[in-house]
């Protein structure tokens, strides 16, 4: 029946189509987030990425400066500028290099950098390495220069509970891994919402019902989170308050290796996570002549080693997920 002031077609359709792209954009299956065919690889290899371990990339606003952590004995939080369109040589942050530093995590206007830190509260006095791993910050002070570190005086850094793996959006809300937080031993992850000059007290991060949850990004709008459950990498959609429940990524992503540590590029458009994978890439020729000891030890000073390398793959996210 025809209404005065209803919609013609044409508009009913135009309406719908609209619709219908913003469902597909933020409810999209993760399989569509991926281009068929596309495969991971290495980031920087030879200059970030390298035979030890390396964890954590995340970058100023302009892409144009990677920050991630590196170590063997322990870890340090290093960066790589971009010159002429090649990653140059790392450096240690100004801020590391002494105690344990690992998992750092730019704010999306790249002004703090958060991180991981075994160092004492008082590095002043007796140097005692904290049996609890905290979560810190340093706030940029010029070009490359950060400030003293910060300890984060909020109601998350307990003492006997690690922290990790902090990430935080443009309205300062923190998510983070805390694996002896859950009295029944599951790793969870948690988020604090920022209060005006402080933080709120944590609260769980359900995401995959009970499921242990670990490493989450969270996108800079809150509009997405990509996280870790199991070894396998997952995307959860912004649902009103919360969030909608993971959808796993395919076996391009999630191919039985471990990976941790996923983060989204400044322009959305580049997945970064860290995996220890070798199948696919590395493998032994069964044909040739058993391997000899020079043969062994080039293996294990080779990139694809077991150990943790920072990879690559680009990705269709909503909005700009850096």
């Amino acid at each position: 029946m025809y209404k005065e002031n209803a919609p013609s077609k044409s508009l009913f359709t135009l309406i719908i189509s609209i619709l219908g792209s913003i469902t597909l954009t933020y409810g999209q299956s993760p399989n569509d987030l991926i281009d068929t065919g596309a495969r991971p690889t290495l980031f920087a290899p030879g200059i970030v990425t390298s035979p030890f371990e390396e964890v954590a990339a995340t970058f100023m606003p302009d892409g144009n400066t990677v920050y991630f952590a590196q170590g063997t004995i322990s870890m340090e939080v290093c960066y790589s500028k971009k010159v002429n369109g090649q990653w140059a040589k790392p450096a240690i942050a100004s801020f590391s290099g002494h105690w344990g530093d690992w998992d750092p995590f730019l704010s999306p206007d790249g002004r703090r950098i958060y991180f991981v830190s075994n160092r004492p509260l008082d590095t002043t006095g007796e140097k005692k390495i904290m049996r609890k791993t905290h979560l810190w910050y340093a706030d940029r002070s010029d070009g490359d220069r950060w400030s003293e570190p910060q300890y984060l005086k909020d109601p998350f850094n307990l003492d006997g509970i690690g922290n990790f793996a902090p990430t935080v959006s443009r309205s300062k809300d923190l998510f983070f891994y805390s694996p002896q937080r859950d009295k029944t031993g599951k790793a969870k992850s948690y988020y604090a919402k920022w209060v005006v000059d402080h933080y709120g007290e944590p609260q769980l991060l359900m995401l995959n019902g009970d499921e242990e949850i670990s490493d989450p990004y969270i996108a800079p709008d809150e509009s997405y989170i990509i996280f870790i459950s199991g070894n396998d990498l997952y995307i959860s959609y912004r649902k009103g308050d919360g969030w909608d429940a993971g959808q796993k990524f395919g076996p391009y992503l999630n191919d039985g290796s471990s990976n941790y540590d996923p983060t989204v590029s400044p322009d959305g458009k580049t997945l970064y996570f860290t995996s220890n994978r070798v199948r696919d890439y590395y493998k032994r020729d069964p044909k040739s002549i058993p391997l000899d000891y020079d043969g062994l030890l080039k293996e294990m000073n080779g990139i694809f080693n077991g150990r943790g390398n920072i990879f690559m793959i680009p990705i269709h996210l909503p909005g700009k997920g850096g």
